[in-house]
């Protein structure tokens, strides 16, 4: 098997760990009050292809967990993001009627649900990496969990980037909209790749300031991927190779063990955006 076979075979397996974590510990639709716990079922299983929790499961790896050690806080990253998309599509912010080819949550259902979804995901994103059982038991390791993410959706992260998309994108330049990518996703994908070193306090701490360096470059990379215009497309094409080499050097520390997040950017920036 090839390392691109190996790394797609990885991916899919994660993936599918990753739906089954987050049905487990969703609320069942059948529970009241029934059309708020549909609606966030419907929000978050399903779609998308897992990115955060793919970093922070690749993470783990590198640092020697397993995925069960840190499944939890994979799904709080990953509520934290739906519930993001839900607000998002909002008529109030970007009035999209579609995610990911289905109607959004307030087409789906209505405006005020679509607000207490994303409410509900953020709460149960805190609470599971408060109180979930599969995380490690130290209060020490909880409270940083409990920190980096609410540092990521904060104001100087995810919902300060949702405030600057307000503006009108017309009056602004490729680099604020690079600044704003860096809050509104970039701030998540960091967080995935920290919240696993958290969980590891031993080794991670050592190593956060090149894996923050590797999150932050690949977070570039994926933002100039996805919307090669915003930059020019040749610009685009010479930029990504060389943001790809920096995010792996940025791993060197980390020598062999860093594989698995090695293969994982070499899917994503590989992948058809």
């Amino acid at each position: 098997m090839t390392r691109s076979a190996a790394d797609l075979t990885q991916v899919k397996a994660w993936q599918a760990r990753m739906e089954h974590a987050l049905a487990q510990r969703l609320p069942t639709s059948d529970a009241e009050p029934t059309r708020l716990h549909a609606a966030m079922r419907y929000c978050v299983l399903d779609g998308g292809e897992r990115v955060r929790p793919l970093l922070l499961f690749g993470t783990a790896r590198t640092l020697g967990l397993s995925e069960a050690e840190v499944e939890a806080a994979a799904c709080a990253i990953e509520l934290v993001h739906a519930y993001s998309l839900v607000h998002d599509d909002l008529p109030a912010l970007e009035d999209d009627a579609l995610r990911c080819g289905r109607p959004a949550c307030h087409k789906a259902y209505d405006q005020g649900t679509a607000v207490l979804v994303g409410d509900a995901l953020q709460s149960l994103a805190f609470q599971l990496l408060a109180g979930d059982a599969a995380l490690p038991a130290s209060a020490d390791v909880r409270l940083r969990l409990i920190s980096l993410l609410a540092e990521a959706i904060g104001p100087g992260g995810l919902t300060g980037g949702q405030s600057l998309d307000v503006e009108a994108r017309s009056q602004r330049s490729a680099a604020d909209l690079e600044a704003t990518y860096g809050r509104r996703t970039g701030s998540l994908i960091r967080a995935s790749v920290l919240m696993a070193a958290a969980c590891a306090p031993q080794r991670g701490s050592r190593l956060q300031e090149p894996l923050g360096k590797f999150a932050a470059t690949l977070a570039l990379a994926l933002h100039i991927q996805r919307y090669p215009t915003a930059v020019g497309r040749a610009a685009s094409r010479e930029r990504l190779p060389r943001l790809r080499a920096e995010a792996l050097e940025a791993l060197s520390p980390l020598e062999s063990a860093a594989d698995p997040l090695r293969g994982l950017a070499d899917w994503l920036l590989c992948r058809d955006s």
